[in-house]
């Protein structure tokens, strides 16, 4: 299996790798980390941990204009896609998907060759992470029981390129969870290759149960507690900062809390306390790009009481911690305000100058 990234224009590639297309136990992975800063604010950050038959690809970026990636992976592969920006635009040969990215979603893909394109936004902040396995090992992980997912199993056999559903799901609290421990994994040699290999089966077996439909569950809701639950998610939104407990939510929708937290996760795809979490996280991105407020000062805004759990849930939700966050965000907003400024300056130069003559 090759993997080979590039930004187009240029002839250097970003990322080159070549493995294994087999599992080899024995194997230990290998760390890569590369940095790439250019004009003070630009910066691309990637971290790549390789072993036989497994690639894993943390990348993070923020550009000051738009560029376009081209990934290609010569040889089969089974991609799990973890993508938490908004707003890429993304084309891959011989299959339909949807054009642009949703925050904080995944999906897992089948490719016989890969060739995909991804149009990466100016002044956003980017981050996705994938991790590729060779058809053998992932066979492995399932215990090669490919009846778990038939239509998926068939792609593979007949080596038709394809996501294992049309959409992205939205993560899980479990999904983050895992993601966190394997970017933070401190081990070393076959401890590594050990802890690594289990986080990535749980990590799949969290996709695989949020992936597939469940439509017996959703029957099981009748219209009156799906009203309910739409209300519950509606004071959530509200009173995100200073959310109800529980026993609260139950008391205000009037539905008892075992089938308010199994029915909310059922409606919604995400359980309470991720919902709120993701509102309190969004909220404090758009409090450091619109104010300039320091990190306690935005904790306080979202709700906690404690900046270290606000610093801790930030960076588990974005990748980057608040402080680091603030200071792109302000690096930007200092680059944009100097091409306002020349814009202005250039428009006085040309106007006085065909006012001479």
């Amino acid at each position: 299996m090759k993997f080979k990234s590039k930004i187009l224009g240029h002839q250097e590639p970003l990322i080159l790798i070549e493995l294994g297309d087999f599992y080899n136990q024995k194997s230990h992975f290998i760390e890569e980390r590369m940095t790439i800063k250019n004009d003070k604010i630009e910066e691309i950050t990637i971290h790549n941990q390789i072993t036989e038959g497994i690639l894993i690809l943390d990348t993070k970026m923020f550009l000051s204009s738009p560029q376009t990636i081209q990934n290609e992976i010569i040889g089969e592969s089974i991609v799990m896609n973890f993508i938490c920006s908004d707003n890429i635009e993304t084309h891959i040969d011989e299959v339909e998907s949807e054009q642009f990215s949703t925050q904080n979603t995944h999906n897992i893909l089948y490719a016989s060759k890969l060739n995909a394109t991804f149009k990466i936004p100016a002044l956003e902040e980017i981050n996705y992470l994938s991790i590729i396995l060779s058809p053998e090992f992932y066979s492995k992980l399932i215990n090669e029981d490919w009846a778990l997912h038939k239509k998926f199993s068939e792609n593979i056999n007949q080596k038709k390129t394809g996501y294992l559903t049309p959409k992205y799901a939205p993560f899980t609290s479990g999904i983050q969870w895992v993601i966190h421990e394997i970017k933070n994994c401190t081990y070393q040699g076959a401890m590594k290759k050990m802890y690594i290999e289990a986080k990535i089966k749980e990590l799949l077996i969290f996709q695989l149960d949020s992936l597939m439909e469940k439509t017996q569950t959703k029957e099981q809701i009748s219209e009156e507690e799906r009203n309910k639950l739409l209300k519950a998610k509606l004071i959530l939104e509200k009173n995100f900062t200073n959310a109800p407990s529980l026993a609260e939510l139950s008391r205000l929708i009037s539905l008892n809390e075992f089938k308010l937290k199994k029915g909310f996760k059922a409606c919604f795809n995400v359980t309470i306390k991720s919902y709120v979490t993701q509102l309190r996280m969004e909220y404090a991105k758009d409090l450091f790009k619109n104010e300039v407020s320091n990190v306690g000062e935005v904790a306080y805004k979202c709700g906690y009481k404690d900046v270290s759990h606000f610093s801790a849930a930030f960076k588990f939700f974005y990748g980057f911690t608040p402080a680091s966050f603030r200071k792109i965000n302000l690096g930007a907003k200092i680059y944009l305000l100097c091409w306002d400024f020349f814009d202005i300056f250039y428009l006085d130069f040309l106007s006085v100058d065909c006012c001479l003559a």
